[in-house]
């Protein structure tokens, strides 16, 4: 489930500190081309180039995304990267797909979060997470984060894997598949609106799965990292709001980086706000005092600026 992916397009990272001498080019890991990680570090990096100041570039760099980031942030292939609180958690720590080794990074700031969407056609027979059984469900890519989320929650309704069949499936074929009839239902770890389910409401109408009573809240006791999220009924057009869960997704530099560059970025970011949010819509989601209450410490660059 863990599988590091490779970063495309390899190259020698630059260190993350600033030199009045010459430019660097930071480079912001992200994650495939087509998920919301991409576009927010396109985002960002436009924010910087346009706002640091000095000699300060960023450039965004396609990797295996939220699970491998902080891999690459270790290894210096990226100086800052998007990961979510859970795996920012495990990776300090040396546990799950981190356990060669604690990785010493720390938080710049709160981003959007990441959502489970859990989506049937409205009439589907599924109303709850239980209701999977025996079914065929579109569970997103081998080794994806959708995965991680699902191997969390099906033990609280004493379930696996082996009680439904899975399709390994991108999320746009998953959620091509589900509005076809060839699944049952489709599941998704992504921020919000997420294309592949705007694709798939666009010719029919979508319902969530729900929670059975006091499972949500005892998934969240489990895992601080996690939290409840409703999605607004506008958003995909269902009839009612779904809540869901989802974790805050976070942007993470090694904890000996450059105290000026983090906060010259964390500046860039959040005194332009309005300008992040009309370039990208994931963006609107994001709330500043967030970032005061990360799963991880702040780096000192970034808690300079929000202390301010």
């Amino acid at each position: 489930m863990y599988r590091s992916i490779a970063v495309i397009g390899a190259a020698s990272a630059l260190l993350l500190q600033a030199t009045a001498a010459n430019a660097d080019e930071l480079r912001i890991g992200t994650a495939s081309i087509g998920g919301a990680f991409y576009p927010i570090g396109q985002s960002i990096s436009n924010l910087v180039n346009e706002h640091a100041g000095g000699d300060l570039r960023m450039v965004p760099i396609v990797t295996g995304g939220s699970v491998q980031n902080p891999r690459l942030v270790a290894s210096g292939d990226v100086d800052i990267a998007i990961t979510n609180n859970n795996l920012a958690v495990l990776a300090r720590a040396g546990r799950g797909p981190y356990s060669s080794g604690a990785i010493d990074i720390e938080a710049v700031a709160a981003l959007h979060p990441s959502v489970l969407h859990m989506i049937v056609l409205e009439d589907s027979d599924i109303e709850t997470v239980e209701d999977i059984r025996g079914k065929r469900v579109a569970v997103g890519p081998a080794g994806g984060g959708t995965l991680g989320f699902l191997n969390f929650l099906l033990p609280f309704h004493d379930m696996t894997l082996d009680d439904f069949t899975p399709s390994f499936l991108s999320y746009g074929d998953g959620f091509s598949q589900l509005a076809d009839g060839n699944v049952d239902a489709a599941f998704a770890l992504s921020g919000y609106p997420a294309a592949a389910v705007m694709q798939a409401s666009a010719t029919n109408t979508l319902r969530f799965i729900e929670f059975s009573p006091g499972m949500l809240d005892k998934a969240l006791d489990a895992n601080s990292a996690f939290q409840g999220v409703e999605i607004p009924s506008d958003v995909y057009g269902t009839d009612t709001a779904g809540t869901v869960i989802g974790v805050n997704n976070m942007l993470v530099v090694p904890a000996d980086a450059d105290e000026e560059v983090v906060y010259a970025i964390t500046a860039a970011i959040f005194d332009h706000l309005d300008q992040f949010k009309a370039e990208n819509a994931n963006a609107a989601q994001i709330d500043p005092a967030a970032s005061l209450k990360l799963a991880i410490p702040l780096h000192p660059g970034a808690s300079r600026y929000f202390s301010q």
